[in-house]
Order: C-alpha cells, then structure tokens, then sequence
C-alpha cells in the first residue's frame, strides 16, 4: 500500500487500527494508546491521556477531553477540576480511588496564539470524538462498569450522540446500549463548569446532588 502523504479526511479518523489485537488489558490498550495517530490531536498533544483506575471499578467516570495539565502529566483529571471531582465524589459517598477516570477524548486539544503562551482548551468536534471511540469502548470492555458517569454534554455525545443536552437529564438513572453492551448511565455537569460558574457553591451542589444518585445506584 501507498503511504498517505496528506492527512486523511475527517470521515476516515479512526482509532481502530491502533488497538491491540487479542485479550485486552488495561496495560495493554494503555502501551498501544501511547502511539495512537488516528486522528491530528496527536500532533500538537504532549503526549495521549490515558484512563486511570482499577480494572475491577464498579463506576467509570468519562469526561471529554484532557486538559493543559493532564496533558502535561499523562494522567488525567490531575488539574483543578480533577480535585475539585475529588473531592465531590467523597462528599457523595463514592470513593475516587475506586473509581476509573477516562475522558472521550485522548489528546489535549487546544489553541495558543504564540509559543509560550497559555494553551487554551478547544472543545473536540464530533469526528474527534469518534476516531476516539474505539479506546473508550475497549476501556468499557476491560473494566466493565455497573454505573457509567457521564461527565459534561462532550461526554454525552460521545457515549449517546449529538442530541445529548446534559441540562435535560442530569441526575437521572438511563439505560442505554453503548458499544453493544447494555449500560446505566448518571450524566452530570463536568466539574470544570462548576470552575467556570458565577455561583460556584449552587454549581457544585448540583454536582453532588448527581453522584448522590450515581452513589444510591451503587449501594
């Protein structure tokens, strides 16, 4: 075959060929994530993020993408939000370290108007986010997952398509078919936008509010 010489077009962004072959385990898809091109993110990224957690997890939490410093650190939700998720999950009767993190996204996606200049984030489009699909779900297959948590609308989409809107059913208990395998889903707002909110405290109350639910599914 022909190496490519120009990038391949957005509708053939794909993660597939990059996922190892044989029983998938977490150190496994972890390795071959390392040196996944399925799509341009890779270019600028620092490196790929991959999740982090137990296999035996009996709640995933996926977020969208990585940020400045998980990019920088290889691990994600390490950067404010990541505490602030943290800390809302203790408060909510689940336990962080029993809990796998991941994001739809691998690759920190950003804009920086001059070299040395903040990276500021850039939320990933829906192409992005399918070329990348093939890592999530075989993340969902290793780990298996009783509750899924779907943190923020990019999430959303990811795991239940395009018309996902957090705001409509946040907080409540779903059950949907994700990747070919029936799942129960809690979405909630991702703890960046608490960060973000005029009124920090309600914001984070909400948060709570959610994963006390995710928390009661669990019990």
């Amino acid at each position: 075959m022909t190496p490519r010489t120009t990038p391949a077009p957005e509708d053939q962004y794909t993660a597939a060929p990059f996922i190892p072959e044989g029983t998938l385990t977490l150190p496994a898809l972890r390795e071959a994530a390392a040196g996944c091109e399925g799509c341009p993110l890779h270019r600028n990224a620092t490196r790929t993020v991959f999740g982090e957690g137990k296999a035996t997890a009996r709640v995933m939490l996926v977020g969208e993408q990585p940020g400045d410093q998980e990019d920088r650190q290889g691990k994600p939700f390490v950067g404010p939000a990541g505490r602030l998720l943290d800390r809302a999950l203790e408060e909510a009767g689940l336990d962080p370290t029993d809990a796998y993190v991941t994001n739809a996204v691998k690759h920190f996606k950003f804009t920086q108007a001059e070299p040395r200049k903040r990276r500021i984030h850039k939320a990933p489009t829906l192409r992005e986010m399918t070329a990348c699909a093939p890592w999530l779900a075989a993340e969902m297959t290793v780990v298996e997952p009783e509750l899924i948590v779907v943190l923020g609308a990019t999430a959303g989409k990811a795991l239940l398509g395009s018309s996902f809107k957090v705001t409509e059913v946040r907080g409540t208990v779903l059950e949907r078919e994700i990747h070919g395998h029936p799942e129960r889903l809690v979405p909630t707002v991702h703890p960046s936008s608490v960060l973000r909110s005029d009124d920090r405290e309600a914001a984070y109350r909400g948060l709570v509010g959610d994963l006390e639910v995710a928390a009661r599914v669990l019990s």
